[in-house]
């Protein structure tokens, strides 16, 4: 059974500092490309930054230069450290593991940031 789980949500203010966590379970995750998305109600899921199995990184303009991802594949985990953090990076954030056409999601976790 694949499961992944995110962790390390909650409220910060304006300007602060969050690192979430996906574990993973249930794959051989170093094959996997690594992702987190975020989404707010009403807009569509959006692509906040991503990891392939060589290393790759990819981030949304929104965030580059304040998210940085990474993956560390000997604890299945992969991380998002969110840095300079706006209102309008509140969402729920979500981790997903993509292998051609296998395509798994976490449950999500939700970052507040607010005064």
């Amino acid at each position: 059974q694949v499961q992944l789980v995110e962790s390390g949500g909650g409220l910060v203010q304006p300007g602060g500092s969050l690192r979430l966590s996906c574990a993973a379970s249930g794959i051989t995750f170093r094959s996997y490309v690594m992702a987190w998305y975020r989404q707010v109600p009403g807009k569509q899921r959006e692509l906040v930054a991503s990891v392939t199995s060589t290393g790759t990184i990819n981030y949304a303009d929104s965030v580059k230069g304040r998210f940085t991802i990474s993956r560390v594949n000997v604890r299945n985990t992969a991380y998002l450290e969110m840095t300079s953090l706006k209102p309008e990076d509140t969402a729920v954030y979500y981790c997903k593991a993509t292998r051609l056409i296998r395509e798994y999601w976490g449950q999500g976790t939700q970052v507040t940031v607010s005064s």
